[in-house]
């Protein structure tokens, strides 16, 4: 199936967990950078 029948297996593993840099739940597993403070992409805190 591709229809609505198969959306609900779309996000079974973890997408973000938290920061070790910020504590927010934005770190994401699969690009290794937060999406909150931009660990893992750059040193400087993203604003």
């Amino acid at each position: 199936m591709k229809g609505t029948t198969s959306f609900g297996r779309r996000n079974r593993g973890k997408t973000h967990v938290s920061c070790r840099r910020c504590g927010r739940h934005s770190f994401n597993v699969r690009d290794k950078f937060c999406s909150a403070c931009g660990f893992g992409k750059t040193p400087k805190m993203r604003n």
